[in-house]
């Protein structure tokens, strides 16, 4: 049977407890003064960049296909044997220069009997113009009637007609004659030849004996929203994009692979309608291509210089974030050292900046670094830079991120 403890070591927990309770104040004090102690921690770093109204190019970004300046369809004019082929397919021609010959022996038949009819009729207009001579003054002596003087008028008028049409029948076989030679209407490249040497043609048959494209200068037509260009006339009306009266517009290209096509092109015309269908408006400019570079049916991106923003409030992107709702925000630094959230709306992007239209006023100071450490109310330690020093990647809160790493 154990043995009960003695009762003397059982009220020594409530005999100490007294203890413990004064000795609390003093413990709380003591962490007082310790938190008094322990320094505060410095304001964030931030860099501002300080918004400064300028003139700013407006470009549209459009899509778009190149397609040929000129494109002729040969077809054969007369009908015949093909003798030769002038060309070799693939290779730049002339305008003019031969590419077919079909069998002109025919048409050189045809020419010499049209030639020898109206000789006939020169000769028979000759000899009623002789009779109309003799007969002229007879008429008044009484020596010819009358009626044979008008025979004869009527005769040398009728020789007259048929050398007229004599003379279109030569000029109608040597034009015939000439089409035996097929010539190239443009200058261009050649495709390949559909019908080969001993071919029987026939004068404007359906199919094509091959195609010339001219590909210098190239066409780009692209499409742009209606809606985006009725905006782009009403900011030119209201003032805020000017562009210079009859200057041409420059269009710059980027290929399908994202390499810059190195040429510039003019923008020619804008159609006056809008597609019914996809609610566009189709834009023509035409580019030099020497070296050929450009092939129609390419997919394109077409930069066109719409004009120049007056007064044009510019924000790096990385300045711009949004909100729960989707709202544009960037962080700015008011006069009394305060971050301040501020809503604003972005029209385009044009290079690392932002386009921006409301919400910003010029002079105001954009945090552009350490933002992830600062909030709406915040005083933080600022330094303003400038855009250069911002694409270099130096300020504070870059500096303050390298000494922590």
């Amino acid at each position: 049977m154990p043995k009960p403890k003695p009762p003397s070591a059982r009220p020594r927990l409530w005999q100490a407890l007294p203890l413990l309770l004064l000795a609390l104040p003093f413990l709380a004090a003591c962490k007082d003064e310790v938190q008094a102690a322990k320094p505060a921690a410095p304001p964030p770093p931030v860099s501002v960049v300080r918004l400064q109204p300028g003139s700013v190019p407006i470009q549209s970004v459009l899509p778009g296909r190149t397609a040929p300046y000129q494109v002729a369809e040969i077809r054969p004019q007369v009908s015949g044997l093909l003798q030769e082929r002038l060309f070799r397919e693939g290779t730049e021609v002339e305008a003019g220069q031969p590419l077919y010959q079909i069998d002109p022996a025919p048409y050189r038949a045809a020419l010499a009997s049209a030639e020898a009819n109206q000789a006939r009729a020169e000769a028979s207009l000759q000899d009623a113009r002789a009779t109309t001579s003799r007969y002229r003054p007879l008429v008044g002596q009484n020596a010819v009637s009358r009626m044979a003087y008008d025979k004869a008028v009527a005769v040398a008028a009728q020789a007259e007609a048929e050398v007229a049409a004599a003379k279109a029948s030569v000029q109608a076989a040597r034009i015939d004659l000439e089409r035996t030679r097929i010539t190239s209407p443009i200058s261009g490249r050649t495709s390949r030849s559909n019908l080969t040497v001993g071919a029987l043609v026939t004068a404007n048959q359906a199919a094509e004996l091959l195609t010339v494209t001219q590909l210098d200068p190239i066409l780009v037509d692209v499409t742009q929203p209606a809606e985006a260009l009725l905006r782009l006339r009403r900011d030119m009306q209201a003032g805020r994009l000017l562009r210079g009266e009859g200057e041409a517009v420059d269009v710059r290209l980027t290929l399908g692979d994202g390499t810059e096509y190195p040429l510039v092109g003019r923008l020619q015309f804008a159609e006056a309608t809008v597609d019914r269908d996809t609610g566009s408006v189709t834009l023509r400019a035409t580019f030099p291509n020497p070296d050929g570079m450009l092939m129609p049916g390419l997919f394109v991106r077409a930069r066109l210089e719409a004009g120049v923003a007056q007064n044009a409030l510019l924000v790096p992107q990385q300045a711009v974030t949004h909100n729960a709702r989707g709202e544009a925000t960037t962080l700015v630094v008011d006069e009394q050292g305060t971050v301040r959230q501020r809503v604003i709306e972005t029209k385009q992007a044009i290079g690392n900046q932002w386009l921006v239209s409301t919400g910003l006023s010029a002079g105001d100071r954009v945090v552009v670094q350490g933002m992830q450490r600062v909030r709406d109310g915040v005083k933080p330690e600022v330094r303003e830079i400038t855009l250069q020093e911002l694409e270099q990647g130096s300020g504070p809160a870059v500096a303050a991120a390298q000494a922590r790493g």
